[in-house]
């Protein structure tokens, strides 16, 4: 039987592909067996982009939060949804860069090193990361994120607690 938000998401042409597991045997994306195919041609790519549903924000309150207080650090106090990566968004739609740490085409899975995402999200897209489509050599950003890691393999050692306010 289909939740409403699997109905829902169905109503308007977004399906779920798979879903995001982290447990005991690591990260990784599941997708569901009929979808296991579209991996063809993924080996050797060693990022991708993930879309994937913020699930647990998928409710009338967050989906009408339009701004909130900062959560980072040196910020403006009050910041628009659109200028933080929160999961209360109108759409609930989450987009994560991930490193692949293997790829089991056979099973449909995708092993990942981390994703910002809750066990059992469900994924609705994989791109791979290509850097002549995806990379900004000198992207612009705010003065009060400035001192942040200008690249994905330098923000794992990156003290994000001085970042946040919580």
């Amino acid at each position: 039987m289909k939740s409403e938000r699997e109905i829902f998401m169905e109503e308007f042409y977004v399906k779920k592909i798979g879903v995001i597991l982290a447990d005991g045997a690591g990260m990784r994306v599941e997708l569901e067996q009929p979808y296991a195919a579209a991996l063809t041609g993924i080996e050797g790519f060693g990022h991708l982009n993930i879309l994937w549903w913020f699930s647990g924000c998928d409710n009338e309150g967050s989906r009408g939060r339009l701004t909130e207080r900062s959560p980072y650090k040196n910020a403006p106090e009050i910041l628009g949804t659109f200028a933080t990566r929160s999961p209360e968004r109108p759409n609930p739609i989450a987009l994560s860069c991930a490193q692949v740490t293997y790829v089991d085409e056979a099973n449909g899975v995708v092993g990942l090193a981390y994703i910002d995402a809750f066990d059992g999200s469900p994924v609705l897209d994989i791109k791979p990361y290509t850097p002549s489509l995806d990379r900004v050599e000198t992207p612009t950003v705010p003065a009060w994120c400035a001192n942040w890691p200008d690249c994905y393999e330098k923000s794992g050692d990156f003290d994000w607690g001085s970042v946040f306010n919580f």
